[in-house]
């Protein structure tokens, strides 16, 4: 998740001058002026009493009093606006000709044999797809084979390195570059042999022997944290992509990304209204299919947790939080689908897995990061229906396995 977008360099000076049946008498207004010197000495003497922001109302106060502005200045306005909301967005999202979002492919996927040694993992918390990747190598215990660096969004969107104080819970948090001591994560992309200057993601996969990146595809990562690494994992006998269930979980992955993973980006991130209903459409109508299939099945795949559980589950915990009101996926919150919700909290209850969800830095990361889509970055409080007490509320969904004493896949 990575917001480019180009900030202004230079200003052009705008003076919208009020039509007359609005305009005040200037001449009768004397009093402004020495109120007006009187606040700005102010300023310098106690640290800016007066902001910018009390000036421009100042201003505005002077040409049109407390009626709204002119519909000339309204009209210029909006049309500014949203000719840069469509520059930003197609930075942040490229889209097709009907305005629907379109998912650049990952630039390295992953080929042959892991290494041994040397795996260095970047994540971001905010991103769902990382997300995957750490839930995935706490459950495998690969926490000491495969050290991890978590980047934060900076300003512009791109992915920085920064401590955030001292962590003393258990909940990961964002850090300093480990393996390499970047200061972005742009800059460990580049030391790559070659150099890189396409779009730097999350997660990625680093081989810090090779200088290189391995793989940033996240679908890729979780398969090489399931299976390609079971000689330093602490927990080689759990298998989450069995073979007899692989076939089941390509299909029920196959039905995910496209309407839930990605499908909440799709209607976030449409240019079009054409395009927006298209994908909310998609999205709840496979959330209610998944509504009613965990209606009788623990899981997707059955009695047993997979990796495709996984990738639901990263989209379904953000969803209150940062979709259904950021991204306009209003239909209806997760809370509502009985079904969802419980086999949501079924997961989070997962020994490892609620250490893996930091819900202040998922939400800092959408409001506070995605200009385009939440310009004054105000973040919402956090519904109830998603805070920790009520996620570990008992689920019931053991009655719907024919084995309640494990959930893993052996």
């Amino acid at each position: 998740m990575s917001l480019l977008c180009a900030s202004p360099s230079s200003s052009h000076n705008l003076v919208v001058i009020p039509p007359a049946t609005t305009r005040r008498r200037l001449t009768v207004n004397h009093s402004i002026r020495p109120r007006l010197r009187m606040s700005l000495d102010n300023n310098n003497n106690n640290n800016s009493n007066i902001n910018s922001s009390s000036l421009l109302s100042s201003v505005t106060n002077l040409l049109w009093g407390r009626s709204l502005p002119p519909e000339l200045l309204v009209t210029t306005v909006r049309t500014a606006w949203n000719s840069m909301w469509h520059v930003m967005m197609s930075q942040l999202a490229p889209s097709d000709p009907t305005g629907g979002y379109s998912r650049p492919a990952s630039k390295f996927r992953f080929s042959g044999p892991p290494p041994p040694n040397g795996l260095h993992l970047y994540v971001g918390l905010p991103c769902p797809w990382a997300h995957r990747t750490l839930i995935v190598r706490a459950l495998k215990g690969l926490e000491d084979a495969v050290p991890v660096s978590v980047a934060s969004p900076g300003n512009d969107g791109s992915w920085e390195f920064k401590r955030v104080g001292v962590n003393t819970g258990r909940v990961i948090t964002p850090s300093l570059d480990k393996a390499n001591g970047c200061k972005t994560l742009k800059e460990v992309y580049r030391l790559r042999s070659g150099g890189y200057d396409g779009r730097s993601t999350v997660p990625m996969l680093w081989n810090k022997d090779s200088k290189d990146v391995i793989c940033n595809e996240s679908y890729d990562i979780i398969q090489i944290f399931n299976s390609g690494l079971n000689g330093l994992a602490c927990n080689p006998e759990l298998d989450l992509s069995p073979p007899q269930l692989k076939d089941k979980i390509e299909e029920w992955y196959q039905v995910i990304y496209p309407n839930v993973n990605n499908g909440v980006y799709r209607c976030g991130f449409a240019q079009s209204q054409e395009a927006y209903d298209r994908a909310v459409n998609e999205l709840f109508s496979t959330l209610d299919d998944l509504e009613n299939h965990l209606s009788n099945s623990r899981y997707l795949c059955g009695d047993k947790l997979t990796l495709v559980d996984i990738c639901l589950f990263t989209t379904l915990i953000r969803f209150d939080i940062a979709y259904n009101i950021l991204f306009k996926c209003t239909k209806k919150k997760l809370y509502e689908y009985t079904n969802l919700h419980a086999y949501m909290r079924d997961i989070y209850q997962i020994p490892k897995v609620a250490d893996t969800c930091n819900f202040q830095e998922i939400m800092d990361g959408y409001y506070k990061t995605l200009f385009p889509l939440n310009p004054g970055s105000i973040r919402p409080i956090m519904p109830s229906t998603s805070e920790h007490e009520i996620l570990y509320r008992p689920h019931g969904r053991e009655s719907l396995s024919s084995s309640s004493k494990t959930v893993f896949v052996k």
